[in-house]
């Protein structure tokens, strides 16, 4: 899964899966949420409130560009990276 981008301990990654909605997963440690990006929302998993929190204002922040990563994934091209959480 290619990494889209890191902060506060946290890595963002995502897979196309061409059956699935835009998504990626966010891993902190032994936890890892899957986010939906339209819209953005927590579709499963588990980590720390905080750490939620960083990555829903992290997505809202760089919906766009997820939804490009996504579509370059889907073409078989590698996503750009974006910028973290400051």
């Amino acid at each position: 899964m290619p990494v889209l981008s890191k902060f506060y301990g946290i890595v963002i990654r995502m897979l196309f899966i061409r059956p699935f909605a835009a998504h990626f997963h966010a891993i902190y440690g032994d936890s890892e949420v899957l986010v939906g990006i339209q819209p953005v929302r927590i579709i499963n998993g588990d980590a720390p409130e905080k750490v939620r929190e960083m990555v829903m204002q992290w997505a809202r922040e760089h919906q766009q560009e997820l939804l490009l990563a996504w579509k370059r994934c889907g073409m078989a091209q590698a996503p750009l990276a974006i910028a973290p959480l400051r």
